[in-house]
């Protein structure tokens, strides 16, 4: 039995060891893998890891040998999960490594947005401060939390996470449900969006990517934001139509926003978002601080030594 990883190298740029998955069975590890290269690679493995490498229908066809496919992430769109499911193919996720990181990451593109912390040591370091008249100046508008509300969509993991750091820095913390559910204490529940939009002077998304979220930041929901209001997205890029953003943005419609993924990524050079105003735009790194991936390996281990002994976990 033969394990292949087809694109290890986000995971595991080499701080981290795959000894613990080697000890389990021979394993083909690469860096990255191209989408023509895919089958070959594969064509021996009974398990598979990916992170973004696309293991669709046809390629589960073209893979008679295939048993399992190990997601290193917590989303799965990649993978055609009913196409898996028809073959008899195992398929798992790791749902939880990141919370603190990514909820980490909010507060660090909202707190840049609030202080422009770092335009601010570039003013300094090109000279401003030092022939300033003044013992103190700001380029921008500075921003405190505290009495802020702070709007998220969806409650899960990160987005609880997110709430009680919003609540210890003393902001007042709502989120939308469609359904009743329970939130966690302090959290204002309600069933419009509309008017989660509206209230909000942040707004955080963490909900899943589907058909009905897909495009759930645009133009009319722009419309009902502040205009001090900021976008924070560490979610999934489509849930923003970047042109309707980048238009708002650029119009003064919303204060800014804070972005770590796109809809396409890397982005193409005519990314509107690119050049918009006020507009922070990580490279989808919330996710990857070691302390998270190193939890990430040792869970795509555990979840391949759990199907190995015939009890898979986390299967999707």
């Amino acid at each position: 039995m033969k394990l292949v990883v087809l694109d290890g190298y986000t995971l595991n740029p080499g701080d981290l060891s795959w000894d613990a998955l080697k000890a389990l069975l021979p394993c083909e590890i690469h860096p990255r893998t191209a989408p023509v290269d895919v089958l070959a690679r594969a064509a021996d493995a009974e398990l598979v890891l990916t992170n973004k490498v696309v293991l669709d229908r046809a390629a589960m066809a073209a893979l008679p040998r295939l048993r399992y496919i190990g997601v290193l992430a917590t989303g799965y769109n990649v993978v055609d999960v009913a196409a898996a499911r028809e073959r008899g193919i195992v398929v798992t996720n790791v749902p939880e490594y990141g919370t603190r990181s990514v909820a980490q990451m909010v507060f660090a593109l909202l707190l840049e947005l609030c202080h422009h912390a770092g335009a601010h040591s570039e003013a300094v370091r090109s000279g401003r401060w030092t022939r300033s008249p003044d013992f103190s100046f700001w380029d921008s508008p500075l921003v405190e939390l505290d009495g802020l509300t702070l709007g998220i969509v969806g409650l899960g993991r990160i987005g609880k996470t997110v709430a009680s750091l919003g609540q210890a820095f003393g902001m007042n913390v709502m989120t939308f449900q469609h359904r009743a559910k329970e939130a966690p204490p302090g959290i204002r529940v309600t069933g419009s969006l509309d008017e989660l939009f509206r209230e909000s002077d942040v707004l955080t998304l963490h909900c899943p990517l589907t058909p009905e979220t897909k495009g759930l930041v645009k133009a009319s929901s722009l419309a009902l934001m502040k205009k001090s209001a900021f976008l924070i997205n560490t979610g999934r890029g489509p849930l923003v139509e970047e042109q309707d953003l980048a238009d708002a943005l650029n119009g003064g419609r919303i204060a800014g926003a804070g972005l770590d993924v796109l809809s396409k990524e890397p982005p193409a050079g005519d990314n509107p978002l690119l050049t918009a105003k006020n507009c922070i735009i990580t490279p989808h790194c919330a996710w990857a601080t070691h302390a998270a991936r190193r939890r990430l390996m040792e869970a795509v281990v555990e979840n391949a030594r759990a199907f190995l002994a015939g009890s898979p976990k986390n299967v999707v």
